[in-house]
């Protein structure tokens, strides 16, 4: 597949079909996170991947609210969970060619061991649509919205999970991602999301924040 067609057609998919994903195609899927950029090639990620039907019943007590909201996300044969190691990035920051040897968490501008792994994250994503597959990214947490329990706080759920399988606790669960084949009788995408989608006049400030010059060379309309 083109790779403007993988970046036109990648969407959440929430619902899936029972359909088998052949094994080849899930490390293909697996071994592209690899591929994604690091701070310093720190490369400070690990990935928990669960193909086999009883891991998937225990991973999704962890997610009560997609549980809830959209069942069929069950049926997803694959589900990944990127996780996020900082020590990975302080000791290497901390090695001669960088000289942070103090390992101080206050020189990173921003924490890279989770954009890095939200990276990969989307590596996997885009792998799958190329395999032509679908995926979808949420959050492990408690329930949400007015299914909130007030009672389970999100740093005990991910110990939790951490427990559950066996997690060791310095890798951080920044998410799930689910992969499979989309279910067929799924409604098509609601208008409303294409009205809600920002063009890039709307985000892109050129040269000064605020400056949203019309560049010379416009995107074509599918690409907004």
């Amino acid at each position: 597949m083109e790779y403007a067609e993988v970046i036109r057609r990648r969407r959440m998919v929430r619902h899936y079909s029972d359909r088998p994903v052949a094994p080849e195609v899930v490390e293909r899927v697996l071994a592209s996170a690899l591929r994604a950029p690091s701070a310093g090639f720190s490369q400070g990620w690990a990935f928990l991947a669960l193909t086999d039907p009883a891991d998937r019943a225990r991973f999704w007590p962890f997610v009560p609210t997609r549980v809830a909201q959209t069942p069929t996300m069950q049926d997803a044969p694959l589900v990944v969970v990127p996780l996020a190691h900082k020590a990975t990035y302080l000791q290497r920051y901390a090695e001669p060619d960088k000289g942070w040897q103090d390992r101080a968490e206050a020189r990173w501008p921003v924490p890279y061991w989770y954009i890095d792994t939200g990276m990969a994250a989307l590596m996997m994503l885009l792998t799958a649509v190329d395999e032509g597959l679908g995926a979808c990214f949420f959050g492990i947490m408690p329930r949400s919205g007015e299914d909130f329990d007030a009672q389970v706080e999100v740093p005990a759920h991910t110990n939790a999970f951490r427990a559950e399988f066996g997690i060791p606790d310095e890798y951080v669960p920044i998410g799930g991602i689910t992969v499979g084949y989309r279910a067929e009788d799924v409604a098509p995408q609601s208008p409303s999301v294409a009205d809600r989608r920002r063009g890039v006049a709307d985000i892109v400030h050129r040269g000064q924040w605020g400056a949203t010059l019309t560049p010379r060379r416009q995107l074509p309309v599918n690409y907004r």
